[in-house]
């Protein structure tokens, strides 16, 4: 019987701290965010009453200026998604198959330098960088490719520009963690079978990379989704997102209803938008793999 306890308390007992921080840090505040999303805001100085529940926050917050809002940034998520595998896929086959391993460290570290500093900072740089007397305006009309100032700044592409750039590391690392995981020795019967270096790379390297890929597009676009800071720096009145939005509910307007509705529409959004990403990986995976079983049947 002691026995028995210890098989099933046991292992319970280890998963505990990790139980306890999702319920009280993840299960909890977003339960209380569902409920005040049903309330409303009574007075100018009580920021939401639940004693009447209804729909109509929800209706306010998929309506006028905050559904162009979410639609805008939906559509900065995505950009910068797709963007940030762009430029990851090359650079993480770069990193994982021709770098050499005594190099390979050094290049990873560059990768994750800009972690240690503190993301606003990062973001600010970019403000200073984008800004019409900035060094990067005043070097094109230097050169000659610009004849006035750098008019970048405030506008929905700076705010595209500064997501890249924050959530590319997320991209390259399970990129070339995966790519790196594909091993030397696949590659080298790929091409010892006769296929050339394109063929190996659509056919080999990126589809044992896809988990890789799934997990960097989950890593950039849930957050980035949700990402405020970016938006306050460097968007201004053109590239606001909604993160923004629903903060400034928060902590401005004091409509904590309004807040949490919108807070619970943005992540319906995000779970709808990662499971229709998710059906097409399917999808393609499914068509990918009848094409190959047909090309090595005619083989």
């Amino acid at each position: 019987m002691r026995k028995f306890l210890a098989r099933i308390i046991g292992p319970g007992a280890l998963l505990f701290p990790v139980w306890a921080y999702a319920v009280f840090f993840f299960v909890i505040p977003v339960a209380i965010i569902f409920y005040y999303s049903f309330g409303y805001k009574p007075d100018l100085f009580t920021p939401v009453a639940t004693d009447v529940l209804s729909l109509d926050q929800y209706q306010a917050a998929m309506s006028g200026t905050i559904f162009s809002t979410f639609l805008s940034t939906l559509e900065i998520s995505i950009t910068g998604t797709l963007a940030c595998l762009a430029i990851s896929v090359p650079f993480a086959y770069w990193l994982a198959v021709k770098v050499s391993p005594k190099r390979r460290n050094f290049l990873l570290a560059l990768v994750l330098v800009p972690y240690w500093t503190n993301f606003l900072v990062r973001t600010l740089g970019w403000q200073i960088t984008l800004s019409p007397q900035g060094y990067l305006s005043n070097f094109l009309q230097t050169i000659g490719l610009r004849e006035g100032p750098l008019d970048v700044l405030y506008t929905a592409l700076a705010v595209q520009i500064g997501v890249i750039y924050n959530y590319l590391p997320l991209m390259i690392l399970p990129l070339f963690v995966a790519m790196d995981a594909a091993g030397k020795d696949l590659r080298d019967a790929s091409y010892d079978l006769g296929a050339g270096k394109w063929s190996t790379f659509f056919r080999v390297t990126m589809p044992l990379a896809m988990p890789g890929v799934i997990s960097g597009c989950l890593l950039v676009f849930v957050p980035l989704n949700g990402d405020y800071v970016t938006a306050a720096v460097l968007g201004g009145a053109e590239g606001t997102m909604i993160g923004q939005v629903i903060a400034n509910q928060f902590n401005t307007a004091q409509d904590w209803a309004l807040g949490s509705a919108m807070a619970v529409t943005l992540m319906l959004t995000t779970a709808i938008v990662v499971a229709i990403a998710g059906l097409i990986f399917w999808a393609g995976r499914k068509i990918y793999e009848r094409l190959t079983r047909v090309d090595l049947e005619l083989a």
